[in-house]
């Protein structure tokens, strides 16, 4: 049985949600500014992003949605765009940068979607789920806005370095490794496991069909 302080993960979960909406936001509104999509796309995308997972996750969980319980999560969304305005010239430089904030998005939220999950009771099968979709569904949204394919039926890795992440965290609770530590730990895996991913040019191998096969 996974012991841990309710009052603890509620802090702790809030202060990744925070995080977590920033990095989102930023990520969706660089790929609209990248499609040429106006200030207010550029917002209604960074938004989708920023709150689409865990939206999903709040309903499958029958709870307010968190964005709802405090306008802050739009501030901060708003402050994501400011920010992507006033510093377009430097983010442009970095070709990376919308890998980075996407990155930082998902391995916050996949940690605010596992601790959301067990405080409300559920089992920890269902929390590395819900971190999943915590983490990956708002790019999902981004995507079918951005007429693109969505990245995680793609290649490259990415809601597998969330449910490996999970799993990871499951394991330090049942260690009695802490709240805190188990998500500090979880935060540098999921970061490293996309990033040497990316290096490395590691993805699951695709779908294929047998030549001359109609779909």
């Amino acid at each position: 049985m996974i012991e841990y302080d309710p009052e603890l993960m509620q802090t702790v979960q809030h202060v990744i949600e925070f995080l977590g909406t920033f990095a989102f936001a930023i990520s969706g509104i660089r790929h609209a500014a990248a499609c040429r999509f106006d200030w207010f796309g550029g917002f209604v995308c960074g938004v989708c992003v920023a709150i689409g997972g865990g939206t999903l996750r709040d309903v499958m969980l029958g709870v307010v949605p968190f964005w709802m319980t405090s306008p802050f999560y739009i501030i901060c969304t708003l402050l994501a765009q400011v920010f992507v305005i006033l510093f377009a010239r430097s983010l442009k430089r970095l070709d990376n940068a919308w890998f980075v904030f996407d990155t930082l998005g998902l391995a916050l939220f996949t940690i605010a979607g596992l601790q959301k999950t067990l405080d409300c009771g559920h089992a920890m099968w269902v929390a590395i789920l819900m971190g999943c979709i915590t983490g990956s569904a708002g790019g999902v949204i981004r995507d079918i806005f951005l007429n693109r394919t969505p990245l995680i039926f793609r290649k490259e890795i990415y809601a597998m370095a969330s449910i490996v992440g999970g799993i990871l965290y499951w394991l330090l609770l049942l260690s009695n490794a802490g709240v805190a530590l188990a998500s500090a730990v979880t935060f540098v895996f999921i970061c490293l496991v996309r990033a040497l991913a990316m290096k490395y040019h590691i993805s699951l191998p695709q779908l294929r069909l047998e030549e001359g096969e109609e779909p």
